[in-house]
């Protein structure tokens, strides 16, 4: 794709829980809600599906979507278990972030009660890094 400018504008993340995993990117990691003063489930159910979206604030061009995947009615049941299945082991989702201050943001995270699957350590490549469970077992790596 010579000449092609590609930029990522949305991805979406599997979460268990719509208010728990609003809660968490809003509260915990300063995330805005993509349609200010509504609630969760205002307007953003499409075909009995549960999703909501939510940015960066330094990235206001990049909407990560947070979905239940066991809300979409169209999925065969065997596909829907095999989705939850892969969530309750933490396998489905991940997100990558970087700061211009890991040992900071592991603190704020940190002191949250999120779960902590990595401390800020320095890799052999000179990237400092650290890594956290979200509410719904999505594994978030920061990078410095």
């Amino acid at each position: 794709m010579t000449g092609t400018d590609l930029r990522l504008s949305a991805c979406t993340l599997p979460v268990h829980d719509l208010d728990e995993a609003l809660a968490f990117y809003r509260d915990v990691l300063g995330f805005y809600r993509d349609v200010p003063g509504l609630d969760a489930r205002d307007g953003l159910e499409a075909a009995g599906t549960q999703r909501v979206s939510v940015r960066p604030p330094t990235q206001p061009d990049v909407q990560i979507i947070l979905e239940v995947p066991s809300t979409h009615l169209s999925l065969p049941q065997a596909d829907r278990q095999a989705i939850a299945d892969l969530m309750a082991n933490g396998h489905l989702g991940r997100l990558g972030f970087t700061t211009d201050n890991c040992d900071a943001a592991f603190e704020h995270i940190e002191a949250t009660g999120t779960e902590v699957m990595q401390e800020p350590i320095n890799q052999p490549d000179g990237v400092r890094d650290c890594a956290f469970l979200d509410p719904s077992g999505n594994f978030l790596r920061i990078t410095q």
